[in-house]
């Protein structure tokens, strides 16, 4: 029997795991990556040490993808979590779960996941040739024959389309794949950065850039209805803020946003005390050093940095003392304590965002397989599909999960054995 050909387009987490899931059931695959070397996002992500997935139960997981997630429901059943851990254990990588459930390489170097997906398909024989970006899908009428490249026409019995999204398009990652998705028919959902950074007007300076703040409550409000609430970390930067909570909400943002809502976070800095005894506090601090200025009793409630937001927002002298301040001033530190709201003017840029929301419609992709609906022998997988989830090792699960099903499915689809047999 003839060995079946797999072309792989876009060598990214998706990508990789496609191309050896395909060559481990026999098939001739070709990975082409238009970059002079593969897995370049993998490599920075996490700042450098790779979130690669979640220990948290099926279910949870798929919630953290909004209405989206059920698509998955297929490929976790056949590769999630615990067998994305073994894979890389039995390759040789060592993992390490962290706070949160998020699984890092113990090393802590994310390049040490592409060297391993690398050595696994060197094991597999895939050939893999770089700086080849695919300039078209080679098509006659309904029927997929093969790709083209700059350099060559590359006839083939699969494609794989794995081409990442729109965010950090400095790995590659530059939206190729929903032109090529939409030349065989595909439809776009429109893209948007997601898990992006939101920048903020007024009151808001660049010299909090930098600082961190831990265990917050932020309230999203769209059109002044609260949308969202979330606990957890959240940063300053240059421009606006980021951090855990802030990219976990910027999706409900970013699409506020768009559709001309206004947006407001409110932020309670002191969520562990009701107003009550947040208040009672207050008293207690203002009796025991009533003699103090009004901003040295502040830096006991307040890291140094937001003391300048909160004396100017409050408008009560810095240099008041503490015996001086007003009940109704008092409350008012109270009120700015528990509800600091920041009007949010838009969001950064894709190259900022770390993954795009939006892409090839859902509808049209078969979660059995990742066979197109619409094209006979061309699967999809990972960002370029319309599928986003939470910070913290969602994505990169789905993009592992989607790409071994495709690229199982690619390959046994014509050995004629069945799904079950997959």
């Amino acid at each position: 029997m003839r060995r079946k050909t797999v072309v792989v387009i876009g060598g990214g987490a998706a990508g990789l795991m496609a191309a050896g899931q395909a060559a481990q059931c026999g098939a001739r695959v070709i990975l082409l990556e238009k970059m002079p070397r593969p897995g370049r996002k993998i490599c920075i992500s996490g700042k450098g040490r790779c979130n690669i997935t979640n220990s948290a139960a099926t279910a949870d997981f798929i919630n953290h993808f909004g209405k989206n997630g059920r698509f998955l429901r297929q490929a976790f059943s056949r590769f999630f979590a615990p067998e994305l851990v073994n894979f890389l254990e039995e390759n040789g990588l060592q993992v390490v779960l962290e706070r949160g459930g998020r699984y890092f390489p113990a090393s802590g170097k994310a390049p040490d996941i592409l060297k391993t997906f690398l050595g696994w398909l060197t094991k597999l024989k895939v050939e893999i040739r770089t700086n080849s970006p695919v300039q078209e899908l080679f098509m006659n009428g309904q029927q997929l024959l093969g790709v083209i490249t700059a350099k060559e026409k590359i006839a083939c019995d699969a494609v794989i389309l794995a081409t990442g999204g729109a965010s950090y398009p400095g790995t590659g990652s530059t939206g190729d794949g929903y032109r090529l998705a939409e030349s065989a028919g595909h439809s776009i959902i429109p893209i948007r950065p997601a898990l992006v950074p939101l920048e903020i007007t007024g009151g808001i300076g660049p010299g909090l850039a930098g600082l961190e703040l831990r265990n917050v409550a932020v309230r999203l409000l769209i059109n002044g209805k609260r949308s969202q609430q979330l606990f957890g970390e959240m940063h300053f930067i240059q421009t606006g803020v980021s951090g855990p909570v802030i990219l976990t909400l910027s999706g409900a943002v970013v699409d506020g946003l768009g559709e001309g809502k206004n947006v407001v976070l409110a932020v309670d800095l002191k969520p562990a005390l009701d107003e009550q005894k947040l208040d009672a506090r207050l008293i207690r601090d203002f009796e025991k050093r009533h003699l103090e200025p009004f901003a040295q009793v502040l830096r006991g409630l307040l890291p140094a940095q937001l003391v300048p937001l909160c004396l100017e927002q409050t408008d009560i002298p810095a240099e008041r003392l503490v015996s001086q301040v007003s009940k109704k001033e008092r409350k008012k530190l109270l009120h700015w304590l528990k509800d600091l709201r920041m009007e949010v003017s838009g969001h950064r840029p894709f190259t900022e965002a770390i993954v795009t929301a939006g892409g090839v419609n859902l509808r049209e992709v078969d979660p059995r397989t990742m066979e197109s609906k619409l094209l006979p022998g061309l699967y999809l997988a990972g960002e370029v599909l319309d599928l986003n989830g939470d910070t913290g090792g969602y994505n990169l699960q789905a993009a592992f999960s989607t790409g071994w099903l495709a690229g199982r499915s690619a390959a046994l689809a014509f050995s004629g054995e069945g799904q079950g047999q997959q």
